[in-house]
């Protein structure tokens, strides 16, 4: 690890928070008593602040620090792009921009050939919406309760849980219950039956609100913020059929889940499945520069060659974005990053996780594939009540005091380390999590 960085002018951490709470507005927060952790430098998988505290990394962020931190080749791609070019409008022909497409492409399934590039993940599931609604020529989007698309105006509708309730204001969305066997819906015993009930309860919702008016059924592959709901064998593939059935359009949103994160450069793959519409972003820079898109499948494409597609944006394919692209997916196959995340799900988290489970009654369930599980936490194993949220707080307090940066959500902690973590470090959390949970006092 690189030596921790000499701070400007002496700088501590409380310098630079009181100068965050003065100016900083803070997304989904009250502003009034925020405390914000404070980053001062990182590489590869740690992090440390300005005043020798250190972190190993089990959040990667927002789960779209793929390859960790200041990956050397990433940065030089993204400064050598500044050199030649920092910016072009997107209405114009640019080398990287072109060779971003074209990889991406390259690893999409075969019947994929154009991209749309976005800001960010949000965007581009409004633009995906956007493409469907005008290609089937219908209003309709349909959604999962438990999901997160976004927080722009038809992303945040789309999206399942209560952050879309204040921003309502898009039309057209309508929600559904997706497999989640720990809490099932549907009162079902078995992953077998969790899918056909929740197959079944898919069907209805598309009778009852007419399946002429239903432009796109949009999924997260695996549901990340709302838990890392792993799908049971052939959920995706009736969704695909029922979509197929009933022409509708399925749209996978592989923002989180995408470029590695399952041990694949698609989740979807895990589930032989093929979506018409594709939505990344996050790890396809490795989160160095904000980007998403749209990776359109030909039909979709080839629909807009003689009809206008009313959506842009300023940034669309912006170079240095690209160049970030570009270089993060040349280092995740020469480095077979890929073949790491899967490594560290099968060979260290998955085991370790269920050796957890088995040691702590506090952890009720343990899911999860590659470099992206879930603990869900319980104050009673028998009625399943989740952990309070006091001692939620306790547990991610102990984390960072020894050490490590966690995923905390409600009841839940995230085990989404970047895709490079290595095996030793992947233990080294585990073990830190362990003496944690030990300390934690239902409630």
């Amino acid at each position: 690890m690189a030596s921790i960085i000499n701070p400007p002018q002496g700088l501590t951490n409380d310098d630079v928070r009181q100068l965050d709470r003065q100016y900083v507005f803070h997304s989904w927060s009250a502003q009034g008593n925020l405390n914000p952790l404070v980053i001062a430098g990182g590489e590869a998988c740690r992090l440390w602040d300005y005043e020798g505290n250190n972190y190993l990394d089990f959040s990667s962020q927002l789960v779209n620090a793929n390859l960790g931190y200041q990956h050397p080749k990433v940065v030089a791609a993204i400064q050598a792009q500044a050199e030649s070019l920092v910016t072009i409008a997107p209405a114009t022909a640019n080398l990287m921009r072109g060779q971003a497409a074209k990889r991406i492409i390259e690893r999409a399934p075969a019947g994929f050939n154009k991209v749309f590039f976005t800001n960010a993940g949000a965007d581009a599931n409004e633009n995906a919406i956007r493409m469907a609604r005008l290609y089937t020529g219908r209003d309709k989007v349909l959604s999962a309760y438990r999901s997160y698309h976004g927080n722009t105006g038809v992303a945040v509708c789309a999206t399942g849980d209560w952050r879309r309730q204040p921003n309502e204001y898009a039309r057209g969305h309508v929600h559904f219950f997706t497999p989640y066997a720990y809490r099932s819906e549907f009162m079902a015993s078995d992953p077998q039956q969790e899918c056909e009930r929740a197959l079944f309860h898919l069907r209805r919702v598309i009778e009852g609100e007419g399946p002429n008016s239903i432009a796109a059924i949009l999924l997260e592959t695996i549901p990340g913020t709302a838990g890392i709901l792993v799908p049971p064998p052939g959920y995706l593939q009736g969704v695909r059929a029922l979509a197929d059935e009933f022409g509708i359009l399925m749209i996978l949103d592989e923002v989180m889940t995408g470029m590695g994160r399952t041990g694949k450069w698609f989740a979807f793959e895990n589930y032989d499945v093929k979506p018409d519409l594709i939505t990344f972003a996050k790890g396809i820079s490795a989160g160095y520069v904000p980007t998403g898109g749209v990776v359109i499948s030909r039909p979709i494409a080839e629909y807009f060659n003689d009809r206008l597609f009313p959506g842009g944006l300023t940034y669309s394919g912006h170079p240095l974005a690209m160049a970030a692209i570009v270089a993060t997916l040349d280092v995740m196959a020469q480095d077979k990053i890929c073949e790491n995340a899967a490594s560290i799900g099968e060979q260290v988290l998955s085991p370790g996780l269920k050796a957890l489970q088995q040691k702590h009654a506090i952890v009720g369930d343990v899911r999860g594939i590659g470099v992206f599980h879930a603990i869900e936490l319980v104050s009673d194993r028998a009625t399943r009540q989740p952990l309070s949220a006091a001692a939620m707080a306790g547990l991610k307090a102990s984390l960072l005091n020894a050490g490590l940066l966690p995923f905390v959500a409600e009841n839940r902690l995230h085990v989404v380390p970047p895709c490079i973590i290595t095996a030793d470090e992947a233990r080294r959390g585990l073990e830190i999590i362990d003496l944690a949970l030990s300390a934690v006092t239902p409630s």
